[in-house]
């Protein structure tokens, strides 16, 4: 059983790290296509900066949910606001 959650949890992380590597790889092409158009209609005002900037907030929080905060840090600071939940509950019921 143990063995099988190991096989899930390396499982999921292949899968984020793919997705984001999917998504950075599209966010790429598409702003690669942008400047082409920008820079080929109206190179007086560059507007792609606007998307590129915006999508690429997006692109930055995804790295930083994959691979910047790793689900056991995550899963350790659950652990710790659970524990304080509960010490404030068991407190509350004292009095």
């Amino acid at each position: 059983m143990e063995n099988q959650e190991a096989y899930q949890k390396a499982k999921r992380r292949v899968e984020a790290k793919f997705g984001f590597y999917w998504h950075l790889s599209v966010y790429l092409v598409v702003m690669a296509v942008l400047v082409i158009i920008n820079l080929s209609t109206w190179p007086d005002y560059l507007w792609f900066k606007w998307p590129l900037l915006g999508w690429g907030i997006g692109v930055f929080f995804h790295d930083l949910a994959v691979f910047r905060l790793s689900s056991g840090r995550i899963a350790a600071m659950k652990e710790r606001m659970i524990a304080e939940e509960m010490k404030k509950e068991s407190l509350r019921n004292d009095h």
